[in-house]
């Protein structure tokens, strides 16, 4: 096979209807060593490509790539979360907003991203998964802040009104200023 362009690649990302297609520009992509995430964004955004085939390439980049990893993880979570929805592949997105978070576990929009794509009619993805994710970013986040908010009302939808209590004086405690010290003698 002929070495493709780079626009060849892209275009084929962005407007190629069959997987055999698609998949060889992404070896090509591969093989040329070619890193930029712009280029991979509009592989992920192919609306003709099924959930596990984007998981493939995902994956495939996360592994020749290790340094897009966080970029990838994003991205994926962010397209299952928008676009496969309607199949109820919140658990896709989670998945993904997981694997970002393991990436980058100082970051704090896997956690939030993740929080957001809960759906309560569908309890998915599991609230006490979801809310154990949570308390790992607490843990991981300098300012967690924003994470103890979200796990309060969590656990608000949980039922659990006391580790709602908890998490909610917790997010108070973050957003007050620090004490003032006292003047030096």
């Amino acid at each position: 096979m002929a070495k493709l362009s780079i626009e060849e690649i892209r275009r084929r990302f962005e407007s190629a209807k069959e997987f055999n297609e698609i998949f060889d520009a992404f070896e090509q992509a591969i093989e040329q060593r070619l890193d930029n995430i712009e280029l991979y964004r509009q592989l992920f955004w192919n609306n003709t490509l099924k959930a596990e085939e984007l998981c493939l390439f995902g994956e495939k980049l996360a592994k020749e790539f290790s340094h897009l990893n966080y970029d990838v993880y994003m991205w994926l979570a962010s397209v299952f979360e928008v676009t496969h929805s309607v199949y109820d592949n919140y658990e896709l997105a989670f998945r993904y907003y997981r694997k970002a978070a393991d990436a980058k576990p100082t970051e704090l929009s896997p956690y939030l991203n993740a929080a957001n794509c809960y759906e309560p009619d569908l309890k998915i993805p599991p609230l006490n998964l979801l809310i154990d994710f949570l308390k790992q970013g607490v843990t991981n986040i300098p300012q967690p802040t924003p994470l103890q908010q979200k796990l309060a009302a969590l656990y608000e939808l949980a039922g659990n009104d006391e580790m709602s209590k908890f998490y909610r004086r917790k997010a108070d405690e973050g957003t007050s200023p620090p004490p003032a010290l006292p003047p030096e003698a």
